[in-house]
């Protein structure tokens, strides 16, 4: 019993049995983590499956009530243009209901003179220099304005 005793106490035996004790521990605590991990990811795959599920299921639906709703928005606008366009065209229309307005209307647009009137035109100085600079293609001869016209419409296409 002496020689078991010894060995009980040695240093070698109780790091043995130091060791031993503390893998078995540390074995302990990684099954429960195991265990503890493989519920707890089985829960949260399920968890995901569901939600991914959902999504899918959902996504379709939702996207068309969001389209839809859009265009409703899209045609309340249009509406309200359309019937601001109407009340301008109703005033347009009892506007030229008025002898007045319409006499005055074709006096400015087709230049029209009462009896007895004398009708001319005043022509701005400038606007008639800036289109006889603008006429210069006029100028030249007409096979020049195709040439030059061919030109442009090449350099058009780089």
């Amino acid at each position: 019993m002496a020689v078991k005793d010894r060995d009980r106490f040695s240093t070698a035996t109780r790091i043995r049995l130091l060791g031993e004790q503390t893998a078995a521990r540390v074995y302990r605590s990684q099954t429960k983590r195991q265990a503890r991990r493989s519920r707890l990811t089985g829960r949260a795959a399920l968890l995901a499956l569901v939600v991914c599920s959902l999504v899918v299921a959902l996504a379709y639906p939702i996207r068309q009530y969001v389209s839809q709703r859009a265009d409703i928005a899209d045609m309340r606008r249009q509406k309200e243009e359309a019937a601001q366009r109407v009340e301008q065209l109703r005033d347009l229309k009892a506007r030229w209901q008025d002898d007045a307005y319409a006499e005055q209307q074709i006096r400015q647009r087709l230049h029209y003179v009462m009896p007895g009137e004398t009708g001319y035109i005043v022509i701005d100085p400038d606007a008639a220099k800036q289109s006889r600079s603008e006429l210069g293609a006029a100028d030249r001869p007409w096979y020049t304005n195709i040439w030059d016209g061919v030109d442009k419409a090449d350099a058009s296409d780089h």
